[in-house]
C-alpha cells in the first residue's frame, strides 16, 4: 500500500514539474503590471488558517467585511437575484443593502423581492433604499411614516438614502430635485431617530459633499464612487440618441474610491470631534479583494467594501457560482491580511 502511495506521489510530482516547464515562459511577468499598492512581505507569516474576526458594523457583527451594495428590486429577475444574494450573506455573515424599495412604498405587490430578512436572520445588518427624490416628496407631503412603514414590514435596519441628481435628470421618467440633497436628509435626521447610509449612484462624492456628510449623524457614508456601474451612464445608455450625444460627458465626472478614501482621511483628521460619522462602506470600482484589502487597511476609520456588479454577475446566474466567487474573495482577503501590508 505504502508502495502504491509512493508511486501516484511520485507521479503527481512529475506531472507538477513537466506543467512548470511547459508554463514557464508563460507565466514571465512584466514589471511594469506589478501592483505597486503593496509590500509583499512572504517571511512575515503562515498560510492563513483560521476565519477572519468578526467586526462590529451599523449597530451589528459581521464575519468578513464585504458588503452587498444597493442594486436591483421590483421585477421577476430582481426576487432571484436578491434571494441568492441573502443566502450567500447568511453563509458568510455579509451586510446587505437592498436596491431601490419605492416600488413597494405604497404596495406590497413586489414584497417579496425585498422581502430578505427571514434569509438573512436577525443578526446582520439589512438596510432599504429610497432615492433623495421620494424623500424630498415625503418630507414636503409630511408622510415620513410611510418610511417606518416601510422598514417595519422588511425587518429592516435602517435605511440607505441614494443621492442621485445626474441620474435623474438623464432618466427619461427622472423626478426633479427642488432642494439640496443635503438639506433633505438633514431634515429627515432632525424629524427620525432612523439609521441612515448615504450613498452615490456610481460617481461618488467631492470634498465639500464629504465634508458635510461627515458632519451628519448618519450610521455610514457609502462611496459608490466612480469606476463601478455609473447609472448617469446607465441612463444615457436608455436615453434618445440626441440626449446620448448632449450629456454623454456628465458620466465622465466623479470621483474614484481610492480619491475618496484620501479625502476623507483628510477630513477625518481636520474635524475632528466634530466627525459625527465614522463608519464607511467602500464601494464603486472595487474589482476584488485586493481592491477590497488595499482600500479598507487604508482608510481611518472602521470600513468594509462594497460590491455590486461583481455580485450581480454570478447571482444572475446561480447561487452556487455566487458561493464559489465570494468564498474566493474572502480567501483571498485572508491571504492578502497575511502576506500584504499597504504602501504608505
Amino acid at each position: 500500500m505504502e508502495e502504491q502511495l509512493n508511486k501516484e506521489s511520485q507521479e503527481v510530482l512529475g506531472h507538477r514539474k513537466q506543467d512548470h516547464i511547459d508554463l514557464a515562459f508563460q507565466s514571465q511577468l512584466n514589471p511594469d503590471f506589478i501592483d505597486q499598492r503593496f509590500n509583499y512581505e512572504p517571511l512575515l507569516s503562515s498560510h492563513p488558517l483560521y476565519s477572519l474576526s468578526p467586526m462590529p458594523f451599523l449597530g451589528k457583527t459581521i464575519q468578513v467585511p464585504i458588503w452587498v451594495s444597493s442594486m436591483t428590486g421590483g421585477t421577476e429577475k430582481a426576487n432571484k437575484i436578491n434571494h441568492h444574494l441573502a443566502k450567500v450573506c447568511a453563509k458568510f455573515g455579509m451586510g446587505m443593502g437592498l436596491g431601490s424599495c419605492r416600488s413597494i412604498l405604497d404596495s406590497n405587490e413586489r414584497l417579496e423581492d425585498f422581502n430578505l430578512r427571514p434569509i438573512l436572520g436577525d443578526d446582520l445588518p439589512f438596510f432599504a433604499n429610497l432615492g433623495i427624490a421620494q424623500m424630498e416628496k415625503l418630507l414636503l407631503e409630511n408622510a415620513t411614516d410611510k418610511i417606518d412603514e416601510l422598514l417595519y414590514k422588511l425587518q429592516a435596519d435602517g435605511l440607505i438614502i441614494h443621492v442621485n441628481p445626474f441620474q435623474e435628470w438623464l432618466q427619461p421618467e427622472g423626478d426633479r430635485i427642488t432642494q439640496p440633497p443635503l438639506d433633505t436628509i438633514a431634515a429627515f435626521l432632525e424629524l427620525s431617530e432612523t439609521k441612515v447610509i448615504v450613498k452615490e449612484v456610481g460617481q461618488g462624492f467631492g470634498h465639500e459633499s464629504m465634508a458635510a456628510l461627515l458632519q451628519l449623524p448618519l450610521e455610514a457614508i457609502e462611496f459608490a464612487a466612480a469606476g463601478g456601474t455609473n447609472f448617469s451612464q446607465l441612463e444615457l445608455l436608455r436615453n434618445a440618441e440626441a440626449n446620448r450625444n448632449f450629456y454623454s460627458d456628465l458620466s465622465r465626472i466623479g470621483h474614484s474610491a481610492e480619491e475618496m478614501v484620501d479625502t476623507a482621511n483628510i477630513l477625518l483628521q481636520e474635524l475632528g470631534d466634530e466627525a459625527l460619522c465614522q463608519q464607511f462602506i467602500i464601494s464603486g470600482g472595487i474589482r476584488n479583494f485586493l481592491d477590497g484589502y488595499y482600500l479598507t487597511q487604508k482608510i481611518f476609520a472602521v470600513s468594509v467594501f462594497g460590491m455590486a456588479s461583481g455580485l450581480l454577475k454570478y447571482a444572475d446566474k446561480s447561487y452556487e457560482e455566487l458561493e464559489q466567487f465570494v468564498q474566493a474573495q474572502i480567501d483571498g482577503y485572508r491571504l492578502a491580511s497575511a502576506f500584504l501590508t499597504i504602501k504608505s
